[in-house]
Formats: structure tokens, C-alpha cells, sequence
């Protein structure tokens, strides 16, 4: 009858618990591998009351276990569900309790995605470093085009929207439309061929670079290095309106402004309408008072030199002077009458007192004055001889005699 053997219990050999080998087998894959990308498709997934996600990936020929938990899968944008194709950043484990070999999740995303995705990223920082999205470049857009540009697809929602909010907004404005594919392959080189040629043709003030929503894959021309450089290039200033609101492109770190729609680049580009005549209207009613106020003082001003200039006109300096001269001239007539009526007065005066004491006065009481023929008085008789031819001067004429005799 066979019997049970204890252990081998020889020196030399180390004996494994089952523990053991399970700890230092998890130990030896953590620390062999290193995180790794995987790719394939999700089943048996589960989300238990924990948080934590447990599924299978698998290939046509292979699966492994997966767990990720709940601080890793809260950052996942989309949670997977079986079928789906995924790409997983995991490191590689084993289940210590029944010894299973497992995947840790730290990282999952769609598996189409996941490498535009990656590639994203890389461009975006390496464009980054080089400066090229800094936001010194960024060009300021005019507050008024004379003419916009847009490069998008013609025949796509995205010019429709753009049109509908230009006309809505500011109608006056003209559009001029750089038709390209927004999609597939050869767009983004068209893309950026119709950003030079709008430059080279410096026909538009502001260009609007546009497309309606889509995947990451569909968006994929506005992330290419080609279309990011053209838009730095651009002399004009772009305006990206690429997809939703929660679309990032290349283009939208590259343009001098980013909308979050094609309809907000519109929304950028011109100003309301209704705003603008109101501040117009402002602006007019301001220039209108400034414009009374000019003509107010300038009114007033006129007048001041109106009354200056006639003060200082040779007319009424002539007329002042006619009444000036009239003035004097009547100063001058009464000075002129005052001076006669006095003058009147002395001779009066004077002939009452040459009346008084002239010789006429005495020939007219009777006496005479007589002279010789050569006319000296004669004041006694010694003076005359008889024989000469005198004279006697009377009141009333003058009587001629011949001296007969002298007496005295």
C-alpha cells in the first residue's frame, strides 16, 4: 500500500507557496513590461457598483483580461461596449487570488481615433514649441471689411450658415467664396492653396476658414502642418469657425481668432447692424449738436465783427465825422454871433462915446470947423490972411468964403 511522502525537505531547495508564485510572477510582468498601446475589440464588458471596468480584449485569435478602475475610466470620454474597437494604454498584471493574467487600463479611446488622436497632439506641441501659435502673431481684425473671403466647401451648411448671419448682420458687406473640399484626401493642400491665393490676390480684408461638424477623422484636413503654416503665412487676418463647439483643430491654434462655429465666425467678422446705426446714429446727433455749437459761436463771432467793422467802416467814420463837422459848424455860428453881438456892444459903446467927444456932435449944436484951402484947421485968426479961400465944415455940408479981415 502506497503511502503519502512528506515534502522533500533537503537543504537546497526552496519550496513556493502558491502566494508566492502568484506575487513574484505579477512582480516579474510589472516590471518586465512596460505600459503598452494595445488594440482590439472590447467584450464581456462590466460596470459594477464600485465604479471600477472589467472586460475582455480580444483579436481573432486571442483575448486577455482587462480591468480599469474607476480613477482611470473617469477621464474616458466615450465608455466603451462590447464590439467596439479600442485602443488601450495598459500595463501589464496578474490577479494575485486566482493567479490571472490581466491588463491595467489607464488609457482608452476609440481605436480609429486614437492614433489621429496621438498624432494630434504630437503636432500640435511640436508647432506649439516652435512658436507658432504664440499669441503675439495674432493679427487684429478690421472692425468694418470692405469685402470677406471665405474658404470652405460651396455646396456644404457651412457657407449657408456663414451667408444667413453676414446678411442678418451687416448685408452691406460683400462675400467673395474660395471654394475647396473640406475633407478627404488632397483637401488640406487645397485648403492651403486658396489661403495663398486669397493673399496673392489681396482682395478681401478678413477670410473665414470653415467647415460643419464631424469626427476627428472627418476634421483631419484642418489638422494637417500644411494648412497650419498657410494661416500663419496669411498676410490677411483668418478667422477658423471648424465644426462644434467642442471641435479643436490645428487651424483654431493656428488663426489669429477662433470661433466656436462657422455661424460665430460670422458672428465675428462683421458688426450688428442695428448696433452699429444706433452708435451711427449717436455719432450723428453728437456732430450735429458740435455742428450747432459751431455755428452758434461762429454766428456770434460774425456779429461781433459785424459791429466792429461798422464802427471802423470810412462811412461811419465819415458820418461821425459830418456830425462832428456839423457840431462844430454850430459851435463855430454861435461863437461867430456871440462874437458880433459883443462886437456890437464896444462900437455902440465906443460910438456913443466918440459921438460924445467928435466934432460932429459939436456941429451939429451949431458950430463949424474951418480951414485953409489945403485943408489945416485954422484955430485963430492970426493964422489966415484976408484974401485967402477958406473953407467951413457945418453939420450939413461945407461953406467956402474969402477972408476980408482978421480980428484978434
Amino acid at each position: 500500500m502506497a503511502m503519502n511522502r512528506p515534502p522533500d525537505s533537503r537543504p537546497g531547495r526552496d519550496i513556493y507557496t502558491v502566494s508566492r508564485l502568484n506575487r513574484e510572477a505579477r512582480i516579474l510582468l510589472e516590471s518586465g513590461l512596460p505600459a503598452l498601446w494595445l488594440e482590439a475589440e472590447v467584450s464581456n464588458f462590466a460596470r459594477p457598483a464600485s465604479g471600477h471596468w472589467y472586460f475582455t480584449l480580444k483579436d481573432a485569435t486571442a483575448q486577455v483580461r482587462c480591468a480599469m478602475f474607476r480613477g482611470s475610466n473617469a477621464r474616458v470620454r466615450v465608455a466603451p461596449k462590447d464590439g467596439m474597437q479600442v485602443l488601450v494604454r495598459a500595463r501589464v498584471g496578474l490577479y494575485e487570488p486566482r493567479g490571472d493574467y490581466q491588463l491595467i487600463a489607464e488609457h482608452l479611446e476609440e481605436a480609429g481615433e486614437g492614433a489621429l488622436r496621438r498624432r494630434f497632439e504630437e503636432l500640435k506641441a511640436r508647432l506649439a514649441a516652435e512658436g507658432l501659435f504664440d499669441e503675439g502673431l495674432k493679427r487684429p481684425l478690421p472692425a468694418l471689411p470692405r469685402r470677406i473671403g471665405v474658404i470652405t466647401s460651396p455646396t456644404g451648411a457651412a457657407i449657408r450658415d456663414i451667408l444667413h448671419v453676414l446678411a442678418r448682420r451687416f448685408a452691406a458687406v460683400p462675400v467673395l467664396v474660395y471654394p475647396v473640399p473640406v475633407q478627404g484626401a488632397g483637401a488640406a493642400a487645397e485648403i492651403a492653396t486658396a489661403l495663398a491665393l486669397a493673399n496673392a490676390r489681396a482682395e478681401v480684408d478678413v477670410l473665414i476658414l470653415a467647415r460643419g461638424g464631424g469626427s476627428l477623422e472627418d476634421l483631419w484636413s484642418f489638422n494637417e502642418e500644411i494648412v497650419a503654416r498657410a494661416i500663419r503665412a496669411s498676410s490677411i487676418p483668418v478667422v477658423a469657425g471648424v465644426g462644434h463647439e467642442v471641435d479643436v483643430t490645428i487651424a483654431d491654434f493656428a488663426a489669429d481668432v477662433r470661433a466656436p462655429t462657422p455661424s460665430g465666425a460670422a458672428e465675428l467678422v462683421v458688426p450688428d447692424r442695428a448696433e452699429w446705426l444706433r452708435s451711427l446714429a449717436g455719432i450723428a446727433q453728437r456732430l450735429k449738436q458740435s455742428g450747432n455749437r459751431t455755428v452758434f459761436r461762429a454766428r456770434e463771432r460774425l456779429a461781433w465783427l459785424g459791429g466792429r467793422l461798422k464802427r471802423v467802416h470810412p462811412r461811419e467814420r465819415l458820418t461821425l465825422r459830418a456830425q462832428r463837422l456839423d457840431e462844430l459848424e454850430a459851435r463855430l455860428g454861435r461863437a461867430l454871433r456871440q462874437a458880433l453881438a459883443a462886437g456890437r456892444a464896444r462900437l455902440l459903446s465906443a460910438s456913443r462915446t466918440l459921438n460924445a467927444v467928435s466934432p460932429l456932435a459939436t456941429l451939429e449944436r451949431g458950430y463949424s470947423i474951418l480951414a485953409t484951402a489945403d485943408g489945416q484947421v485954422i484955430r485963430a485968426a492970426a493964422e489966415v490972411r484976408p484974401g485967402e479961400e477958406v473953407s467951413a465944415r457945418t453939420s450939413h455940408g461945407t461953406v467956402h468964403a474969402t477972408v476980408t479981415r482978421t480980428d484978434g
